[in-house]
């Protein structure tokens, strides 16, 4: 005799985009992460160690945060343009 175990519904991880500030289920957006270390990087498995930031997959998103610095505060350092010129390739591919 099979016993079928239920399984509990997993709730969805919404997250707010640092951006346009709307809410979104987690796996639909681009985290990046600065590790203990100090550097940022774009998180693309959503794994990694860090504190992470979450973005909108819209290139308007990554240039509004851009302009505003959102990644900057966010992790309350400087971050380099090369972080949002990989977002971009990564929207873009997509």
């Amino acid at each position: 005799l099979k016993v079928m175990m239920k399984r509990k519904n997993k709730k969805k991880a919404y997250r707010m985009c640092i951006s346009c500030r709307n809410v979104y289920d987690q796996k639909e957006m681009l985290r990046i992460v600065k590790n203990k270390s100090g550097n940022v990087r774009l998180d693309e498995t959503g794994k990694m160690h860090g504190r992470g930031a979450y973005i909108c997959k819209k290139k308007e998103c990554v240039e509004k945060a851009k302009k505003a610095k959102a990644l900057n505060r966010a992790f309350e350092m400087g971050v380099e343009e090369e972080i949002y010129s990989k977002m971009n390739e990564y929207i873009n591919d997509k």
